[in-house]
């Protein structure tokens, strides 16, 4: 975990929500009264951010008592308590809606990443995260897919080279595009995998032939291009299937001997689990 970055993340969420004070808090409560609160689960599902809420807390006053009933990958049930929380009450309601935000949409995606990873029950395939992911909270949704049982993909631009259609056309054709990418990596002496989208089987074949990559990405292959294709590739590099699966098809795909299944819906097209932080009287 960057805990730089996380840092900067909590101050700057603060800035945005509170602004020059929390005043109905300030208004309604004695500013030294103590209080605790209780996460409740109010919607079925994997519970994930729990981590997170304490170091959330901890940037309001390091001196919030936890007592933690749940972990981070949990299954949860409605009425459950996942923490209790225990300072002073004014800094417990500023934080409660950032905490919840946060906690919200990573037990959201975990919850639908886990309705993944239990369709490839029992297949070697894995489960991919993308770069489709909200701006500035990137890392909290790929740290909930690796909850939900998934694997992250690369994290950005920057830890692994994929050659995607765009890069391809622009460097005019497979092989350019590779040989240009070799020729980077070794010029900047980096050491990150090789990726290349292929398009067509007739690209997978060019692509094996050429060789110098580790992973062959099957963009809106058919079910059958897919057995096809991982075939022909025999094991020689990894094979990672994208484009067009749903849940609904999704073992289909695993089922025809992929390494991946990437899937952009698991961020950009999930809704956040329903969890509230209640005053303990």
């Amino acid at each position: 975990m960057n805990e730089l970055w996380l840092n900067a993340f909590i101050k700057n969420a603060i800035l945005e929500d509170i602004g020059d004070g929390d005043h109905t808090s300030q208004a309604c409560i004695p500013a030294n009264q103590k209080g605790k609160a209780k996460l409740l689960v109010k919607e079925s599902g994997i519970i994930a951010g729990i981590e997170i809420a304490q170091l959330i807390f901890k940037q309001f006053d390091k001196e919030f008592k936890f007592e933690i009933l749940k972990k981070d990958g949990d299954y949860c049930h409605i009425g459950d308590i996942a923490f209790y929380v225990e300072g002073n009450s004014s800094l417990l309601l500023q934080a409660e809606r950032l905490v919840l935000n946060v906690m919200q949409r990573m037990s959201g995606i975990a919850t639908q990443t886990n309705k993944y990873v239990n369709e490839l029950k029992g297949l070697k395939t894995k489960i991919l995260d993308t770069r489709k992911t909200t701006p500035g909270f990137r890392f909290f949704e790929k740290e909930a897919v690796r909850i939900g049982g998934g694997v992250n993909h690369r994290i950005g631009l920057y830890d692994m080279i994929l050659i995607k259609d765009n890069h391809i056309d622009f460097a005019r054709g497979n092989i350019k595009a590779i040989e240009r990418v070799n020729e980077y990596l070794k010029e900047k002496n980096k050491n990150l995998k090789i990726e290349i989208e292929a398009r067509t089987i007739a690209d997978v074949k060019e692509i094996i032939n050429y060789g110098k990559i580790d992973r062959i990405m099957l963009d809106n292959f058919t079910i059958d291009d897919t057995k096809f294709a991982v075939e022909l590739i025999n094991g020689k590099f990894e094979t990672e299937s994208s484009g067009g699966i749903t849940i609904d098809n999704l073992r289909e795909y695993g089922e025809c001997g992929v390494d991946f299944i990437s899937v952009g819906a698991l961020t950009h097209h999930v809704r956040s689990l329903d969890l509230s932080l209640k005053a303990v009287k």
